[in-house]
């Protein structure tokens, strides 16, 4: 188990902007600070995902690393924000599983999953359906898939993805509802619409 370093209020961001200005180490003096945060995150991605899944919170978290290096993290203004590119990278090694193993065992049994409220900590994602959500998210509008990585991937609250992407709390809230249904219809095409909620 890795120390929780002392961290002082706002010591990640002046890394960030440390880091923003061409500080290559600061990146990397980041992440010892936040540790804690990112592994709780990463059990939260793999909650969601089929039992048996040979990544371990550990190693989603070393694995997103690697990505978050020289990669849009550099830009992260402050905590929340770095975790919102965090949740992203993360998804996207989740994703890149997701294909590998799918590549070895076409076929399968599709379970269905809804987008809905509260229960989103809980889906069971088979690497099919994460790669058909993985694929319509591209084709969403750019600010609705962040606000779904941050809340979906990243388990988020509409306050703390607010303050991340710069938005108002009732931005988010419509963001999400609207993102929620579109993706439904793209995943279920056949499926009747989902109750608002």
């Amino acid at each position: 188990m890795i120390d929780q370093p002392h961290v002082e209020p706002g010591e990640v961001t002046r890394l960030l902007a440390a880091a923003r200005a061409g500080d290559d180490d600061a990146l990397e003096r980041v992440v010892p600070l936040v540790y804690e945060d990112l592994r709780a995150l990463a059990r939260r991605q793999l909650r969601r995902e089929s039992g048996g899944h040979t990544l371990g919170a550990t190693a989603l978290v070393h694995e997103s690393y690697m990505r978050l290096v020289g990669s849009a993290a550099r830009h992260a203004s402050d905590r929340s924000h770095f975790l919102a590119i965090a949740a992203r990278s993360m998804r996207q090694v989740l994703v890149d599983h997701a294909r590998r193993v799918a590549s070895r065992k076409r076929g399968g049994d599709w379970q269905r999953t809804t987008l809905g409220g509260e229960e989103v900590g809980t889906l069971d994602l088979e690497p099919e359906e994460l790669i058909a959500l993985d694929d319509a998210l591209a084709r969403l509008e750019p600010r609705q898939r962040q606000v779904v990585e941050c809340r979906f991937f990243g388990g988020m609250e509409e306050s703390e993805i607010a303050e991340a992407l710069g938005l108002s709390e009732r931005t988010v809230r419509r963001d999400w509802v609207k993102a929620r249904a579109w993706l439904y219809a793209a995943l279920y095409p056949d499926a009747p619409p989902p109750s608002a909620q």
